[in-house]
């Protein structure tokens, strides 16, 4: 009896190991992390590999690196591009905040507007391109009003104004998300907070610093991050409306490595594309930190 009794208790054992709630999540997971494993992590891998590859499969190296610091096209790349982010990003997340105000209020197109601000989300890129390609193009819209105007034309895509035209697309394209998310925030807020502070007579500006951004700063914390990340895709528009050869002034990262890719040079690609990585750990690591420092203060 008690020789039956072990295996019958261990067998017990594995069940409700395999059923305990860390193991079911593994297991539903497990089809996402095979996917994630085999099309992102693993050629990641093999690119942070090639990277130190004078050619694929040849001798470690640190030459990639050495020549793509030096290049003049990287220099430029990444200069663009952190210029781009710089800007971008506070006009966006201002702009969303701005919007998300207002649209927590009784206006009376509120619904309207909510519907207006969600239809880039769910736009194809390639009509979207083509909208601000009409606006924007040299016998587009907004030069035929300039030119009513007794105003010359402007090559908008080939001048320095190309820069603007690519953060208006990459703000009208992904505000929508970030006052969605700005909303959630806001609903969020605990409205004894507002009363108590109308019964103590603040104004709308302490009440606005007090309570509505104190409480607001963990989604604005989660916007700036998904902004920033949303930055490092504004490829797709920029090649779509100014090719792989833009202007100077639009010239991003994206358009470097897509650029090495085409003439097949693997490891300045993987140089590139290892750096970019690194940086976008670093900003992450960095509004983390931020996070959680703020978050130290106010408790």
């Amino acid at each position: 009896m008690k020789s039956d009794a072990i295996p019958s208790t261990f067998s017990h054992r594995i069940t409700r190991l395999l059923r305990s709630e860390p193991i079911s999540a593994i297991w539903l997971l497990a089809p996402s992390l095979v996917g994630f494993s085999i099309f992102y992590l693993i050629p990641f891998g093999q690119s942070v590999l090639s990277s130190f590859q004078d050619r694929l499969g040849g001798s470690f190296t640190l030459s990639n690196y050495t020549e793509l610091l030096l290049s003049s096209s990287f220099q430029k790349a990444a200069s663009n591009t952190f210029l781009f982010t710089t800007i971008s990003v506070p006009i966006l997340v201002a702009v969303s905040l701005l919007l998300a105000l207002l649209l927590n209020q009784r206006v009376f197109i509120r619904n309207w507007l909510r519907t207006a601000y969600v239809l880039p989300l769910v736009v194809p890129v390639a009509s979207i391109v083509l909208v601000w390609q009409i606006l924007f193009d040299w016998n587009g819209t907004l030069n035929a009003v300039m030119q009513h105007f007794g105003l010359n034309r402007v090559d908008w895509m080939k001048s320095e104004w190309a820069g603007l035209v690519i953060v208006l697309v990459y703000v009208w394209k992904n505000i929508g998300y970030n006052v969605i998310l700005f909303l959630a925030g806001l609903q969020n807020i605990p409205d004894q907070y507002y009363e108590i502070a109308n019964l103590e007579g603040a104004g709308p500006v302490r009440k606005l610093f007090g309570i509505t951004l104190t409480y607001l700063t963990p989604t604005t914390f989660l916007v700036v991050l998904m902004s920033v990340l949303n930055s490092f895709k504004v490829f797709r528009e920029t090649y779509l409306v100014a090719g792989a050869y833009p202007h100077d002034r639009i010239y991003m990262m994206q358009h470097y490595m897509n650029n090495m890719f085409l003439s097949l040079d693997i490891q300045k690609v993987s140089s590139a594309a290892v750096l970019m990585a690194l940086c976008i750990m670093a900003l992450v690591f960095i509004l983390f930190r931020m996070e959680r420092m703020f978050r130290s203060y106010m408790e």
